[in-house]
């Protein structure tokens, strides 16, 4: 029988699918693997690119995980697949609101008692967003057992312009006065089929569940110890701000448009100020802390690691 393999995501610029064809390749060449894909669909769907003022309005809904209403999935929830594949993206430092609602559905029980691995295109900063998909994973009874997280090329001080850029235009780049493109190179794109090669592996040495060795060694991730306590700091603000939003009503109450307008404001503030001061403080009491680092970095890289070798093919 051909191991079954439910891939569920969502990709909002298109590059997310990218990433999951890359690693679906090897299994699609296999006749040993028969792949169900499944896309989470909103009812209404959020628009790409994003006008400024809603992609704004968009983070309370999506820092609180405030779930919105999705199409019914095509494929029988009662099925059980030999691991799943769950691709999102991170809005505000939180999976995105179609995932995040996916993960509070009743359609979710389809994880349950079931191996998964997480696919992440983002940015740079998800170690918040996965800790909050971790959170439901664990309450709906499945089992993590590979991340992997792929970054914009661009470097996170550059991509601070090139990734809004690229939400509200619609347009990667590069961009005139040397911003570079948005989004991850194409090479880390194409290079993800080596996950799809592991899966293949695992099946063809054992019939077991795979476990939290399946991507290990494969570079599935990469920590980035001066963004912790930024997307600690931010997720915080987000929270807070969020809650300010929410209780001036839903995304079309007239009182949340100027609360936008405060809120970029604050945003560009925090991003100028309170995260580079917060990475220099970070790197300038690195010696003192670095056996607390790196217990972080061991903890965000869990289960997958940030090691690397070479996947020999079978």
């Amino acid at each position: 029988m051909p191991k079954r393999i439910l891939v569920l995501h969502y990709s909002q610029t298109g590059q997310l699918d990218s990433v999951v064809d890359a690693i679906l390749q090897p299994l699609r060449a296999n006749t040993d693997f028969s792949i169900v894909d499944q896309r989470i669909e909103p009812e209404t769907d959020f628009p790409f690119p994003w006008p400024f003022i809603r992609f704004i309005n968009t983070f309370p809904e999506a820092a609180h995980q405030r779930p919105c209403a999705l199409k019914p999935f095509t494929v029988d929830t009662t099925e059980k697949f030999d691991l799943v594949i769950l691709a999102y993206q991170v809005w505000f430092l939180a999976p995105s609101i179609p995932v995040s609602s996916f993960l509070q559905s009743e359609q979710a029980e389809i994880l349950r008692d079931t191996p998964v691995v997480t696919v992440i295109a983002c940015r740079n900063m998800w170690l918040m967003a996965q800790e909050k998909v971790k959170a439901h994973l664990q309450r709906l009874g499945a089992r993590l057992v590979g991340n992997l997280a792929l970054v914009d090329e661009a470097g996170t001080a550059a991509s601070f312009i090139s990734t809004p850029l690229w939400v509200l235009t619609g347009k990667k780049g590069p961009f005139p006065l040397g911003i570079p493109a948005a989004g991850v190179a194409r090479a880390d794109i194409d290079a993800a089929s080596r996950f799809g090669d592991a899966i293949v592996q695992h099946w063809q040495t054992t019939d077991v569940p795979p476990d939290e060795r399946l991507w290990q060694g494969l570079g599935a991730v990469r920590i980035n110890a001066n963004l912790i306590a930024s997307e600690k700091v931010a997720t915080r603000s987000f929270y807070l701000w969020g809650k300010l939003f929410l209780a001036a009503g839903g995304q079309d109450a007239w009182l949340r448009k100027p609360l936008t307008l405060l809120y970029t404001l604050f945003l560009l503030t925090l991003i100028l100020t309170v995260v580079p001061i917060t990475a220099i403080l970070k790197r300038l009491f690195a010696p003192l802390m670095k056996k607390r680092i790196e217990q972080q970095k061991a903890y965000f890289a869990q289960p997958s690691g940030e090691s690397f070798h070479v996947l020999k093919k079978q």
